[in-house]
């Protein structure tokens, strides 16, 4: 049986049911026929624009953003799926800091929903930078489903690591 590393949070009978569905090669029908098509958001500029609908929407009052991009250098396998920075500069005698998104490069090619909670979690972390019970509260605002489809996120990631795309 393989480690699933992405599911390693989850119990012992779900990782078992994943491992079956891998096994016998059922796991691409799984995510297929939850999650169809690929999302069409594969610029750095559309990617922002998504993420700047998203902050409006949600959290309009907060921090701006500078950028959102893909980053190839984003390393999955060391739990970053997406990275959210305060990234301070200093211009002439004042002290800036700009908001800064980074979303892994692996997310080009995912389902619209994986993208949107990715986004929503580093979208939080503009209010709450700590993983707490606001953090998820806010999650779960910007995204009903945040939990269902981190999971579901995780269950895609382990499928790629045995597979080289799904779509």
């Amino acid at each position: 049986m393989n480690k699933l590393k992405y599911l390693t949070g989850y119990s012992p009978s779900i990782q078992k049911q994943i491992q079956s569905l891998i096994d016998n090669n059922k796991l691409s029908d799984y995510l297929l026929t939850k999650y169809p098509t690929s999302h069409q958001i594969k610029s750095n500029k559309a990617l922002y624009n998504y993420t700047l609908e998203l902050k409006k929407q949600f959290i309009r009052k907060s921090e701006p953003l500078s950028k959102v991009i893909y980053d190839d250098k984003l390393n999955v396998l060391h739990q970053a799926l997406g990275l959210h920075s305060l990234v301070a500069r200093v211009q002439g005698n004042k002290l800036k800091t700009k908001n800064e998104i980074r979303i892994g490069s692996v997310f080009k090619k995912a389902p619209i929903e994986f993208l949107k909670m990715i986004v929503v979690h580093e979208l939080a972390h503009i209010k709450e930078k700590q993983h707490n019970k606001a953090f998820y509260q806010l999650c779960i605002y910007m995204e009903p489903e945040y939990h269902q489809l981190e999971f579901d996120m995780r269950v895609y990631l382990s499928y790629l690591e045995f597979s080289k795309t799904l779509y």
